[in-house]
């Protein structure tokens, strides 16, 4: 499905509006950095870049909590379920908390294209809580990776221990994801100490070029080759055929080699490429294995490395009281998404994610309550780019386009008077038809549409008494 609103776009504004008028399955990924119900106040110093941005992550239950909960009952009773669980289980702070992510989730569900991914960024203090909601929302056969990131290298926490870690809960839309494999380089320590040895061509380490014998008929790999009897010690010759380290033989020694067939014929041509080393001591020749063909290790679910990841360089220092570092979102971006592709961010903050997006090539949007948002991502883009237009900055969430022509909500008065069999949803009481209207249960102001799942029918004291409010927010002030 298309999008329907251009890459570049910040809303200000509440970001359930926003993702209300949002088309279905238009966006490849969402990383999420919400509150953490961490019954804190943070506030950024003042002379930083993000002077003036604060946020209160303390949270209370209101009536309208209470309703929205109710109303989850038939969106999505798993979630309900797990929210009440949570209110028995820690108490009412952490029910409203809940009930505030879960409401959002599930549009956020709705938004993601099946080759989708989301990331949710937690702590501790609400991330067993939000696994389960998660878990009610995406289903628990999408739960893909729970990643540890190290945000420091200790505390001295009184009492306990050093709190380091926040975690980065990870789930797809569908069982047909879209993954690239992102590898860590080593660094020049790692290089030397992994690869210990030196030629004309750089470092390199001996690696095995024989394997166990596994039963009889081995064949040709059981064979002598250059005078070593590999079978005589149980072995077979394991000279490397596919993979990626056969691909840089073939690109810078080698043309042609994936396609000689025969080991003894590959041991020929790697011994003449002066690949093999042949031993004064021991049993067998080796293969010179050379760091430059090291891609690095494959990402793990621990994101650790100390710099880069969990200091700031001086640039890169807003001073936003949550900033998380563009290495770690880079990540995040490279692995689950591809050039072009829309990722979203609907806390965005100062805007990490999108200037993370935008360095990769991806379009992007972002939502944040405070204007502050657009002024960081248009200083920070253009810091890099030079030219930089800006973001183009909306109050008003977007019109769904994907419902197709749908006809004046009023046509479904009829319909809907026999679907409730003539009782209004606000009163509960029976009225004749020519008394009720037709009301959207999420006001088109707040992104909801004229589809027919939309619309009920109010007598018209409750039309007129509810507004432009939603249905949770009128109920709560009755």
């Amino acid at each position: 499905m298309t999008a329907n609103f251009a890459s570049g776009t910040i809303w200000t504004g509440d970001n359930l509006a926003v993702l209300r008028g949002m088309n279905d399955a238009c966006v490849d990924l969402i990383y999420l950095d919400p509150p953490f119900n961490s019954n804190r106040t943070y506030e950024a110093p003042i002379g930083s870049k993000a002077a003036g941005a604060a946020f209160k992550d303390t949270w209370t239950l209101d009536d309208v909590d209470v309703y929205e909960h109710g109303e989850m009952a038939d969106r999505n009773p798993a979630a309900y379920a797990i929210i009440e669980a949570a209110r028995q289980a820690y108490g009412k702070s952490m029910q409203s908390y809940l009930i505030f992510m879960a409401v959002r989730l599930l549009e956020m569900r709705r938004i993601l294209k099946p080759t989708g991914s989301i990331y949710l960024h937690c702590d501790d203090t609400a991330g067993h809580y939000l696994k389960l909601l998660m878990d009610g929302i995406f289903g628990g056969h999408q739960f893909r990776n729970a990643i540890t990131w190290r945000r420091a290298v200790s505390h001295n926490d009184p009492n306990r221990y050093g709190r380091i870690s926040d975690y980065l809960l990870f789930y797809t839309r569908s069982e047909k994801w879209r993954w690239n494999v992102v590898r860590d380089n080593l660094d020049d320590e790692q290089v030397e100490k992994a690869y210990p040895r030196t030629d004309e061509r750089g470092r390199y380490r001996s690696d095995n070029l024989t394997g166990p014998m596994h039963g009889k008929g081995a064949g040709e790999s059981a064979q002598a080759w250059n005078g070593y009897d590999v079978a005589s010690r149980n072995r077979v010759w394991s000279a490397p055929k596919k993979g990626g380290y056969a691909d840089y033989i073939e690109e810078h020694w080698i043309p042609g080699y994936k396609a000689i067939h025969g080991v003894h014929a590959r041991l020929d041509a790697l011994n003449t490429a002066k690949l093999i080393v042949h031993p004064t001591k021991g049993f067998w020749p080796s293969l010179k294995r050379y760091a430059d063909a090291d891609q690095g290790k494959p990402m793990q679910d621990i994101i650790f490395t100390p710099t880069g990841l969990t200091n700031y360089s001086g640039a890169e220092r807003t001073g936003y009281p949550t900033q998380k570092p563009l290495a770690l979102l880079e990540r995040i971006i490279k692995a689950s998404s591809n050039r072009g592709d829309l990722v979203l961010d609907p806390f965005c903050g100062c805007a990490t994610t999108l200037v993370a997006a935008d360095r990769l090539q991806r379009n992007w949007a972002g939502i944040d309550l405070s204007p502050l948002a657009i002024k960081l991502v248009d200083e920070r883009i253009a810091e890099e780019r030079g030219l930089w237009g800006g973001a183009t900055a909306l109050t008003e969430p977007p019109k769904r386009t994907d419902l197709g022509e749908l006809p004046n909500y009023r046509t479904h008065r009829h319909r809907l008077y026999g679907k409730q069999e003539g009782v209004c949803v606000g009163c509960e009481t029976h009225f004749p038809f020519r008394v009720m209207e037709v009301d959207h249960i999420l006001p088109r102001v707040k992104g909801g549409t004229d589809h027919p799942e939309n619309l009920q029918l109010l007598c018209s004291g409750c039309n007129r008494s509810k507004g432009g409010r939603t249905m949770a927010e009128w109920r709560a002030a009755q």
